[in-house]
């Protein structure tokens, strides 16, 4: 069990760190309905990650359990993709950089947060988690190393849970503190955007850098055996 969440955490860490959905969530409880709009966009968010680590890990564990040695290949090639498109996703980010002064610009679609209702909060919190590439390779990522391990079906399961737990944290987070800061909450919060809109393409880079060279030599740590 444990040899299975210290395989995930990592890349928990990764997802709970990227800035783009704390901003969306700190949004969204600027919104006029705040109260319902806030905890959808978590159940939304809970379900698309689990159901990316989950699908993910089954069709990485499927593949290496044939007995041979191609099905944990597979599993290794697939790790390296996911660690050089992290990789490039950080070339990317850092070219996109704003210039010193300039105020970064964050997603148009954000513009429209303030204005939606409860079923665009649950669909935008299963966007951002099974959507958007930069969580789908880190969920991916932490899936297929679940599945090299060969782990039992309930110590996966528990290892599920922790990722989905450990990832969230930085979502649910925010909505605890609104529902139980209210108004007061509401500054802490909006700092906390400002900084992360600030922060958001040396957060990344260094994101996609770090978790790239892991995924990179852990597909070929299995190859080079």
């Amino acid at each position: 069990m444990g040899q299975g969440i210290s395989e995930v955490l990592p890349f928990a860490i990764g997802v709970a760190i990227v800035p783009i959905p704390i901003i969306a969530v700190i949004l969204i409880l600027f919104s006029a309905r705040a109260r319902v709009n806030g905890p959808v966009f978590v159940v939304g968010w809970v379900t698309g990650l689990s159901v990316v680590f989950g699908v993910v890990y089954a069709i990485a564990d499927a593949v290496g359990v044939t007995g041979d040695s191609s099905g944990s290949d597979s599993v290794s090639w697939l790790t390296i993709v996911l660690g050089v498109l992290l990789l490039l996703g950080a070339v990317r980010t850092w070219r996109k950089r704003p210039a010193p002064g300039i105020e970064p610009e964050m997603p148009r679609w954000m513009a429209g947060i303030a204005d939606i209702g409860p079923g665009k909060a649950i669909g935008l919190g299963l966007a951002l988690s099974a959507l958007n590439p930069k969580n789908f390779v880190l969920a991916a990522g932490g899936a297929a190393g679940l599945a090299q391990l060969g782990v039992s079906t309930g110590d996966a399961v528990v290892a599920l849970i922790a990722f989905v737990v450990l990832g969230s944290l930085t979502v649910v987070g925010p909505v605890v503190y609104y529902l139980v800061g209210s108004e007061s909450a509401k500054a802490a919060l909006d700092e906390l955007k400002s900084w992360l809109a600030l922060h958001n393409n040396a957060v990344m880079t260094a994101l996609f850098l770090v978790f790239g060279v892991v995924l990179v030599a852990k597909g070929l740590a299995p190859l080079t055996d």
